[in-house]
């Protein structure tokens, strides 16, 4: 497939220059039309039908054998969510943590990780989005290092594998700007979370969170789906692998738009998100913006801002059809480059600038 191929599968990139991926993707034509014929066979067929809920099983187990191709583990190892942070709350429920454990984490976090960590009632330690200082964080005490693998502020990559190495301990890694934008590998890591409707482009309201050892991780938040079979006082026999810690069952359209989504992804998308985006930092620090540079880095890309202006760029920007947003409190502006991401949408967000 092309460049032009594919990028011409997402509509909206006839309007504007859309840098949001970060937040949410673009959606492509197939993806939409998949989640259309499938309410159309739901609206024309009815919904509780025992053929119907035998396609929704089939295909869950689809989906979640895609995503675990995706990051390089197996299937049994996925579970199917919402988001990142459903993902976050389900480790976090289920290591039962306390007032006498510490958790590791960066002051570059998103908080749908530091929600579930504050609600752990562990005490949350924060320190420097860098390697040397999160393993220098590290107590008798400390029970878990939470932390990105890229970093939604800065588009920065910390060295996950070489952290879980050298700590020793169970890592939990938010993966909401990572999966999509570089490749992946979770084997070796305890917990990673993967967002469905950001860099992959998939609907809104999926997800999946890897799980290296199922059996080692408490269900803290059990659903009809974390079961295989029940006493009436509730007791019951978790279902095999990951699936037990599936939070919901996600629309059926939903993940028919999910797998499509996975479908589209072309094999050079690594390497034309990392051009764009060196090419995106390049036009930025040419026009004089203070770009953050990290050593190594993704495919976000932020500069600062005044605080009390960032906003007003945004909306500077998004009246000259380029799509980016700020972040606030924190001085920045970011752009998310995709591989869909053109030269002329750069020099549309050069030019607005």
């Amino acid at each position: 497939m092309t460049f032009e191929d594919a990028r011409a599968q997402f509509p909206v990139l006839e309007r504007v220059a859309y840098l949001q991926a970060g937040s949410v993707g673009p959606v492509s034509r197939a993806t939409l039309d998949a989640m259309i014929a499938d309410e159309e066979r739901s609206l024309a067929e009815g919904r509780g039908s025992a053929a119907r809920f035998e396609r929704i099983l089939q295909l869950r187990e689809e989906v979640r054998a895609d995503l675990a191709a995706l990051v390089g583990v197996e299937p049994d190892q996925v579970s199917l969510t919402a988001s990142t942070t459903d993902g976050c709350n389900i480790v976090l429920a289920g290591l039962d943590l306390g007032p006498d454990d510490e958790v590791v984490t960066t002051t570059d976090e998103h908080f749908g990780l530091l929600g579930p960590l504050h609600a752990s009632r562990a005490r949350v330690v924060v320190v420097a989005a860098d390697a040397e200082a999160i393993a220098a964080a590290v107590t008798p005490h400390t029970r878990l290092v939470a932390i990105s693998h890229v970093l939604w502020t800065t588009g920065q990559v910390l060295p996950v594998h070489q952290i879980r190495e050298r700590i020793g301990l169970p890592i939990l890694v938010d993966g909401a700007q990572s999966v999509g934008t570089i490749p992946v590998d979770a084997r070796g890591l305890d917990f990673y979370t993967i967002s469905g409707q950001k860099w992959l482009c998939g609907p809104e309201g999926t997800g999946a969170l890897v799980v290296a050892n199922p059996d080692g991780l408490r269900v803290g938040r059990p659903s009809y789906l974390s079961q295989q079979r029940y006493e009436p006082d509730g007791a019951f026999e978790p279902r095999a692998g990951a699936a037990r810690f599936d939070p919901n069952l996600t629309p059926n359209a939903a993940l028919v738009g999910l797998r499509v989504a996975l479908s589209q992804q072309p094999e050079w998308r690594f390497e034309r998100a990392r051009m764009a985006a060196e090419l995106c930092r390049r036009l930025l620090r040419e026009l004089g913006e203070d770009v953050i540079v990290p050593d190594e880095r993704a495919t976000l890309v932020s500069w600062r801002a005044p605080v009390e202006e960032s906003a007003d760029v945004v909306a500077r920007l998004a009246a000259a059809g380029v799509v980016v947003r700020d972040l606030p409190g924190r001085g920045l502006v970011r752009a998310s480059v995709g591989w869909w991401t053109s030269d002329d949408d750069l020099d549309r967000l050069a030019a607005a600038l």
